[in-house]
């Protein structure tokens, strides 16, 4: 099964301000560790490599290709 990249969440801008509410009053560096830890839970819950594989490359060409923009 392939990553799937259409929309596929409920409610987006919602799920979107708790995200972000999430990290108020944080300092960077605990910005940065929620973001990690929660990116370590949702990839356990997904646990297949190939799609983990996927969107790990496909996030760092996203970002590669956004900087040099």
């Amino acid at each position: 099964m392939p990553l799937n990249r259409q929309p596929n969440i409920a409610e987006q801008d919602a799920f979107y301000e708790e995200l972000i509410d999430a990290q108020r009053d944080l300092n960077d560096d605990q910005a940065d560790m929620m973001l990690a830890k929660l990116v370590l839970m949702l990839a356990n819950h997904i646990g297949d490599r190939a799609i983990l594989s996927e969107a790990i490359q496909l996030a760092r060409a996203n970002t590669l290709a956004q900087r040099n923009a």
